[in-house]
């Protein structure tokens, strides 16, 4: 007959055992959803980095689309760095001129024309309208 002092901590180790697994299995779930909010908060976090890395490169494109999807009442208007400045050299005018045509800043129109900025919706509907003027008409606008 065993001794009743191996059979009570025999016992004792079993009931420890059946606890601690209960324990563990509680611990091991927590560990398994941090995991997962870590993960996710990495991805999350890869995102928005890649976000600031498009804006920082783009200028900002990213946010006109969603100017675009406010303003829909109107015709999307294109715009073009480049097409500015050609536009500005083909009716002979300076930055500062075109400026007043279009009820801007100088440093707008340079900004513009450098790609560094892009003008809003109202200043799009105006440079649209230069567009279509011709050199007589936009030395009319200066003058008056």
């Amino acid at each position: 007959m065993p001794n009743i002092g191996t059979v009570l901590k025999q016992e004792i180790a079993r009931i420890a055992r059946k606890e601690q697994r209960g324990e563990l299995q509680q611990l091991k779930k927590s560990v398994a959803q941090y995991r997962g909010q870590i993960a996710q908060l990495k991805r999350r976090l890869q995102a928005l980095e890649q976000q600031v890395r498009r804006q920082a490169r783009g200028g900002g494109r990213s946010a006109a689309p969603a100017q675009a999807r406010e303003d829909d009442e109107g015709p999307q208007l294109r715009f073009s760095a480049k097409g500015l400045a050609a536009q500005r050299k083909r009716l002979g005018l300076s930055a500062a001129s075109v400026a007043k045509i279009l009820g801007v800043s100088a440093l707008s129109v340079y900004k513009w024309e450098s790609g560094k900025t892009r003008p809003r919706a109202r200043q799009l509907e105006a440079i649209s309208a230069l567009r279509k003027m011709g050199k007589r008409e936009a030395m009319a606008r200066l003058a008056a």
